[in-house]
């Protein structure tokens, strides 16, 4: 708490702001970022193995090739979340997990694991996207925005 904050408390309540900051568990920020960092980018080239194996033996170019990289990712981490293998590899690196697409799977799949025994219907599909949904609202709407700038900038010679 800044000491600004600290000086409009009562004097109880600056008591024990100083009493919990004492005895508060320092994080390990740098462990932890490199962690995330290592994991996130074993991900990142476990993917790349996907994408070089389409290309090479399903003669997929390196732009489309990305597709069904995206895809099997999701397929795997879905799988890893099912035998609950996942969970223990994002409680490891935390965003390291999260941030690459396999986070978007390992949302998608929770959900619907927590929610199985309401049925499929109002359980599993209910809320399945419940996290998910929200995140590809956005991303369309942002997409959506960037294309229209961009749609703009070339109309008027920017581009």
């Amino acid at each position: 708490m800044s000491d600004e904050k600290k000086k409009n408390l009562p004097p109880e309540s600056q008591q024990y702001q100083d009493f919990q900051s004492k005895r508060e568990v320092k994080r390990p920020i740098l462990k932890n970022c490199i962690k995330a960092f290592l994991v996130g980018g074993f991900i990142c080239f476990i993917g790349q193995i996907i994408t070089t194996f389409y290309i090479y033996f399903f003669h997929f170019t390196e732009k489309t090739a990305g597709n069904p990289t995206t895809a099997t990712l999701i397929f795997i981490t879905m799988l890893l979340t099912g035998f609950g293998f996942y969970d223990r590899i994002g409680q490891f690196s935390g965003a390291g997990s999260a941030v690459p697409v396999t986070g978007f799977g390992n949302a998608v799949i929770s959900a619907a694991i927590e929610y199985r025994t309401e049925g499929f219907i109002l359980g599993v599909g209910g809320n399945m996207l419940k996290l998910a949904g929200p995140v590809i609202v956005y991303g369309v709407f942002a997409a959506f925005v960037i294309a229209l700038i961009k749609t703009i900038l070339i109309q008027w010679g920017g581009l």
